[in-house]
């Protein structure tokens, strides 16, 4: 993301590799399943060699989702960019951003990671969501503070304009 003049970074980040472990289990899963039908109709040999290559692209899948996933709060936006080959980038500004919730379920308590939303103002109802994320306060106040800076960014150009 290409940043404005006098546009400072408050927060960027990428999902924890911790908030896609269902992904992650249920691609270990798959690969014990496939190599255990290996086993019994193949060889052994072929099961363990299946269950390897499951596990190392579910493992390599994971890691680029989280790779090209980019949660970014500036003092003058908010963006989320995901993508390698192709990019999609959801952004908005950051005085726009009406209400901040955290969330997190007993097992994303457990692996420390949350989900923030950030309801935006606007007819498009559009809302941004940086989901897993490590620790989901600290997330929430970054934006709090954007806001503050950016507020403060505002009064000083006002009052720049106001001595003119």
């Amino acid at each position: 993301m290409d940043l404005h003049p006098g546009e400072e970074v408050i927060y960027s980040g990428h999902p924890s590799w911790r908030s896609i472990k269902a992904f992650y289990l249920s691609g270990i899963g798959i690969g014990l399943l496939v190599g255990a039908l290996c086993w019994l109709i193949v060889s052994p040999l072929s099961a363990v060699l299946v269950f390897a290559v499951i596990a190392a692209v579910t493992i390599g899948v994971g890691l680029l989702k989280r790779i090209f996933t980019v949660y970014t709060i500036t003092s003058d936006r908010l963006a989320i960019q995901r993508g390698g080959l192709s990019k999609r980038v959801a952004q908005t500004r950051i005085d726009r951003v009406q209400n901040v919730s955290t969330s997190q379920s007993v097992f994303d308590r457990l692996f420390k990671v949350g989900t923030v939303d950030f309801d935006t103002a606007g007819a498009d109802g559009g809302n941004l969501r940086f989901e897993g994320v490590d620790d989901p306060p600290a997330v929430a106040a970054a934006i709090d503070q954007a806001q503050r800076l950016h507020a403060e960014q505002l009064q000083r150009s006002g009052s720049a304009s106001d001595g003119l």
